[in-house]
């Protein structure tokens, strides 16, 4: 990212920034929701500009260097001679431009999840709590090549829907109001895909709770206010 683009976001939180981005990026690394430089995560800086990994860079070897700031109203970088975006930065724009409510963006290939996004699958949201109210909402977005603007256009079809997309023969975008809580979506998703095709694989039948058991532990739990994705 450079000094430039620090002093332009403010020592304090243009640092901290960068580092929990990094944090996220060795997270999905050491976890498996990410591999390579296979993948790209993103957080908003304000309500014109976000932070998004650089084009080519390691997940696991995040620096501030490998980020650079990029305009929400049009997704171009606005520090000419600062590191190159990635090339998926029409999927992060059209998602801040579309929700002012999501600050955190992460595109991956985890396998279990990119398999459910290569299939036909449904993935379960009524196995277990964090499913509930993480995968309440699924959506899938039809295939388009990396990084064009068609891509960016199909995920802003579905955004408002959902903070889970599934790219078919591509990877999965997720995106919540932080990264903490990004990453967890991410997670959760990745596992609920591994015990539905474990679950094949063994001949075992999962068995879902019900439509109104789901609904009361949205609604009437106090495990966390239900989210009002899509409203």
């Amino acid at each position: 990212m450079g000094r430039a683009v620090m002093a332009k976001l403010g020592a304090e939180p243009g640092e901290a920034l960068w580092m929990q981005l990094r944090d996220t990026g060795r997270y999905m690394l050491d976890n498996g929701l990410s591999w390579g430089n296979a993948g790209n995560i993103s957080a908003r800086v304000d309500a014109d500009r976000y932070l998004i990994t650089a084009s080519g860079t390691d997940m696991g070897e995040l620096s501030e260097r490998d980020f650079a700031l990029c305009s929400i109203g049009t997704g171009a970088s606005v520090q000419p001679d600062g590191p190159k975006p990635s090339k998926e930065t029409p999927m992060h724009q059209a998602v801040y431009e579309l929700r002012p409510d999501i600050n955190a963006v992460l595109h991956a290939s985890p396998f279990y999840s990119t398999m459910a996004a290569c299939g036909g699958d449904s993935i379960p949201a009524d196995l277990f709590v964090e499913a509930m109210y993480y995968l309440e909402k699924v959506e899938r977005v039809p295939y388009c090549h990396p990084g064009s603007r068609e891509l960016g256009d199909a995920v802003k079809a579905k955004a408002r829907a959902a903070n889970v997309l599934l790219l078919e023969n591509h990877g999965v975008l997720v995106c919540d109001a932080n990264l903490r809580e990004a990453r967890m979506a991410l997670h959760t998703l990745e596992m609920a895909c591994r015990m539905l095709f474990a679950a094949k694989s063994a001949g075992t039948a999962l068995r879902p709770l019900t439509p109104a058991t789901v609904d009361s532990f949205l609604n009437e739990s106090g495990y966390r206010p239900r989210r009002k994705w899509g409203q």
